[in-house]
Formats: structure tokens, sequence, C-alpha cells
């Protein structure tokens, strides 16, 4: 039979060098190598529907956002700023918890990070229920947020499971979760608001963090984290029962991190310039060097141009797609003044109905992704959608009836699920092992900040008459967004995850062995 594996140049070269080597040494295969040789089978599925579940979770908690903030308006005679408040403060809380769980997540493992962050978000978001004033449900929902940052980490824990190969499509089944969780919030708050209210919404949206807590028991760790830390013998022992479940066997050698494969080789001219002597003599990498902060490392010069550029299309993804779901509710909530009485719906309750058509726009947002993500690339996909994104925008400059409204909002709501579905995974794989939940949880922190500022937008500008206003303001975020898109100095798709910020990605080759 043959077998077909995908190696990077770069790995075919030092299988090459390292021949040399074997004689004494025996062979080498990394965490890469193992994975496209175990290949995806079930025990990716089971890692699959953990990280799906908790996608799930902040997916809900996120949807209720646009329920939620109406009820109490109308319960607790709310200001449109109080209003605005319940939702930017959730934001708030995703800023810090987005950035503290990524370096939880990258000093101290995985399942440390995402333990605590699915802790937070169910004991916060279970109290939040209770709340019995106004203060009490801000300080609640702001935990809750805290807690919902840990986000990133399971995506980065997920990936970190995947052979390179397959990874694009499985990236955009496990942002499917998403869409599940909108969807399942949407049907959910169409029932249990006009009956039971806003308070059992909470209670009921709190429940699948609880489900992380229950399984978490039997977690693995990211073996590709525990080689970088240097437990070889842990991450063996579950690239092992990968291999078991899926009824592979792992290539024949001893596990080694790509790290090492790296030193046992003699370094060019340009690695020699990134490589240092510590002061017991062994030899360390300038790019991972850990004399300085790993926030300090997302600044490297390797590193500090898709930072930047993937900071600016995280705030306009999140600006745009929370934006988007406010937007359903507001434009045509029965409430606002500003829309010609012709124009108005007849019902408040049609507003549970647009927000539920709207969020299946995010099934062929998905399907989207699936087919463009590998075909077309990262970059490619994702402007073409920021740049149609605008095009359906554009017509809400001016009051339109309410079933232009939604089909609108519809088909933007396609693009803007495209965009986000594949920046989550194009930016787990721009960053090394080392850094990538904490450079990924950045970049979702400034995210947060679109998330913060756009309820003002579409809340405070809608509800103050200023709606040509608010749809140009997320005209020029969305066409910014696409640009930056354009400008990442590379492509993933077919890549290697790489361990260290000195190692330059190579484009994935295929290479058929009997």
């Amino acid at each position: 039979m043959r077998k077909n594996f995908s190696f990077t140049s770069t790995q075919i070269q030092k299988r090459g060098s390292s021949s040399k080597l074997m004689g004494d040494e025996g062979q080498r295969y990394s965490v890469d190598d193992a994975l496209a040789a175990v290949g995806f089978g079930k025990f990716q599925i089971l890692v699959l529907a953990y990280a799906g579940m908790g996608w799930i979770s902040e997916a809900m908690e996120m949807m209720l956002l646009s329920f939620v903030g109406p009820a109490l308006q109308s319960a607790w005679n709310l200001s449109s700023h109080q209003e605005s408040m319940i939702t930017s403060v959730v934001f708030a809380g995703m800023l810090v918890g987005a950035y503290s769980w990524g370096v939880v997540s990258d000093k101290h493992g995985r399942r440390n990070g995402f333990l605590i962050t699915a802790t937070v978000t169910c004991v916060a978001g279970l109290l939040s229920s209770l709340a019995p004033n106004y203060i009490c449900l801000i300080i609640l929902r702001c935990l809750v947020g805290i807690g919902l940052g840990g986000g990133p980490v399971l995506s980065s824990w997920f990936l970190e499971f995947i052979p390179a190969p397959s990874r694009g499509t499985w990236m955009v089944v496990f942002s499917a979760f998403w869409t599940v969780g909108t969807i399942f919030e949407a049907s959910v708050a169409w029932f249990v608001m006009p009956t039971l209210g806003w308070r059992w919404l909470l209670a009921f949206s709190s429940l699948p963090s609880s489900l992380l807590l229950i399984f978490y028991r039997v977690v693995p760790e990211s073996p590709r984290y525990l080689c970088l830390k240097g437990r070889i013998t842990e991450a063996r022992i579950i690239l092992e029962k990968v291999a078991k479940v899926n009824g592979q066997p792992l290539p024949e050698g001893v596990l080694v991190s790509d790290h090492e494969i790296q030193l046992n080789e003699k370094p060019t001219e340009a690695e020699e310039a990134h490589l240092l002597s510590s002061p017991n003599g062994e030899t360390v990498e300038h790019g991972t060097k850990q004399n300085g902060s790993t926030m300090a490392m997302l600044f490297s010069p390797e590193l500090i141009k898709p930072t930047l550029l993937l900071w600016v299309v995280f705030f306009g993804n999140a600006f745009s797609y929370y934006g988007l779901v406010l937007l359903t509710t507001e434009l045509h909530n029965g409430r606002n003044s500003c829309v010609p009485a012709h124009l108005q719906p007849k019902h408040q309750e049609l507003s549970y109905k647009d927000i539920f058509i709207t969020s299946f726009a995010e099934f062929p947002g998905l399907l989207i992704s699936a087919f463009t993500i590998d075909k077309l690339g990262r970059k490619l996909s994702m402007s073409i959608m920021f740049f149609l994104c605008c095009l359906f925008l554009l017509p809400l400059v001016s009051h339109q009836p309410q079933t232009v409204t939604t089909a609108l909002l519809f088909l933007a709501r396609i693009c803007i699920t495209t965009t986000f579905t594949v920046v989550y995974i194009y930016a787990p794989e721009i960053y090394p092992t080392s850094v990538r939940t904490t450079g990924v949880g950045v970049g979702s922190s400034v995210g947060r900040i679109g998330g913060m500022i756009c309820p003002l937008v579409a809340v405070g500008l809608i509800h103050g008459c200023h709606q040509t206003a608010a749809i140009l303001l997320f005209e020029f975020v969305i066409f910014s967004s696409g640009v930056c898109v354009l400008l990442f100095p590379f492509e993933t798709s077919g890549r290697d995850l790489t361990d260290h910020a000195t190692t330059v990605p190579e484009k994935a080759s295929t290479i058929t062995t009997a």
C-alpha cells in the first residue's frame, strides 16, 4: 500500500541531514510527523466535541446580549446608555480575559487555561440570572466576559491536535459549533423570553460551560505544548493514546521537539544570527529566549507586522459581527421612533424572528469558508468577503422596509461569519507554539474593544436617529479590515505549525512513500 504524507521542504531537509546522524541516535520524529502518521480520527473527534462545547457556550453568552438588553430596558426602565453598558462590560471583561488566559495557557498549559475560564463563565453566568439590581448585573456580566475571554485557548488547543493537511477543513467544522450556539440561543430566547423572562434565559445559557467542567478530568494536554516545555515523555504518552484510538501506528524512532531537530542540524549563516549561547553553555534560540515576556515576543521583527495587522482585522470582525447582531433588533424593534411609521413592524416579537432568521446566515458562511479556505487561501477568502459585506450594507444608509433590511443583514452576516471563521484559523497558524495562545488572545482582546464600541454605535446612534452615520462607520471599519488582510505577509494554507518565532513557515509539499 502507498501512503501519502505531507511534509514541509524544511522537514525534508531535516530528514536528509539527520539521517547522517542516525547511526548512533536512531530515527527521530516530531509532533507534526506523528499527527500526519496517525491522521484525523476518533481521538480528534472527541477533542473536537469538547472544544466545540466551549465554543457553543461562548456563542450563547454573546447572543443573549441582543435579547437581555432590550428586555431590561423595559423591565428596569434603563436609558439607552445603560442598555449599551450591559453589552459593553462583557467585552471589557473579554478584553482582560483573552490576554490573561492566553498568557496562563502559554506558561502553564492549555488545560489549566480553559479550566479556569469554564469555571468563571459557569459560576458568574448562573449568578447573573439572580442579580437583584443593575449594578450587580453589570459586575457579574463583566466576570462572564472575563471567562469568555478564554475562547482562543480552546481553539488553539484543538488546532494543535490536527494534522497540517486537514487543518483548514476541520477548523471550519470547529467554527460551526459557534453557529450552532447562536441558532440554539435564538431558539431558546424566542420561547423563553415571552414566557419565563430574561433571568431564565441567563440561567439556561450558563449550562454548556458546566459540561466543560464535568469532562475536564479526561481532557489531554496538547502534546505540542508539552514538547515545547521539554516534557517529551508526557507528550509521547498522549500521542500513543491518539495512535491507539485512531488505529494507526506512530512513526518509527524517538519523539523530539522541532527545536531539538533544528539544533542537530548545521545552522546556516542566517540561523546562526538567531542562536545565542546561554551561561551554562547550552544553545538557545534567540526568538524563544525566556528572559522577556511572551507579550514582547509579539513585537519581535518576525511577528510585529502580522500582529498589528491581525489586531485591525480582529477589531473589524468583532465590531461588524456583533454590530450586525444588534442592528437586527434595533432597526426594527417596534420602539424606534426614527423609523417611518409605514416601515415599523406590527409586533415587537418579530425581532426574535429576525435574529433567528439572520442566525441561519452563519451556515452558508461556514460553507463558503470550507470551500474557499484551502482553494483560495486564507487571505483571499477574507478580503473578498469583507468587500462584499460593504456592498450589502450600503443600502442601509437610508431606512428600508423590514424585509429588505433583514435580507441585507442576512447577506452581510454571511460575509462576516466567513471572515470571522477564517481569521480564527489564520491567527493561530501564523504564531509559533511558544506564543500561540498569547498572540491569538491579545488579538482577540483587541477585537473585544470593537465589541465594546459597537453597542454605542448600533444602539446609541440608531436611537439618536443617526442610522446613516452608523452604517457609514461600519463601512469604513469593514473596508479597512479587508485592506489589512491583503497586507498580511504570507499565506498559511497547507503549512505546518511552527514552534519558534525564528522558524519561517514554508509551504507544505506532498511526497509519496511506499
